[in-house]
């Protein structure tokens, strides 16, 4: 199945990336701020990839929701077409992501100590 990019899922990602961007941004600031604070809480990697997760997640349940709302004939063939490819883009750049992070950890395993 060849994945076909128009502007509009195109627009969806750059928002979705811009997002996550601005997400690090702030928790590295909170990070930040906590350490001179000494004990608000901060966010972490972890949390932030759970969340992004979890996002994509639901997008594929809103899609799968929407594909039985039209099945039901109660939905529109538009709403359900862009809401399974805003999952499968959501799924795609998921995966990129993972593959670079599994790259850059084999990279960082081959470096001399």
């Amino acid at each position: 199945m060849a994945l076909t990019t128009t502007a509009l899922n195109a627009s969806h990602v750059y928002g979705a990336m811009s997002k996550l961007a601005n997400r690090g941004q702030s928790g590295q600031a909170m990070d930040a701020t906590a350490s001179l604070a000494g004990g608000a809480k901060s966010s972490d990697f972890g949390a932030m990839l759970r969340d992004q997760v979890q996002q994509v997640v639901d997008q594929g349940n809103a899609s799968e929701a929407k594909q039985a709302s039209y099945m039901a004939g109660k939905g529109d063939i538009i709403d359900v077409v862009t809401a399974v490819s805003e999952a499968e883009v959501a799924l795609d750049t998921m995966v990129s992501v993972r593959d670079k992070v599994i790259s850059a950890y084999e990279e960082i395993m081959r470096m001399a100590i």
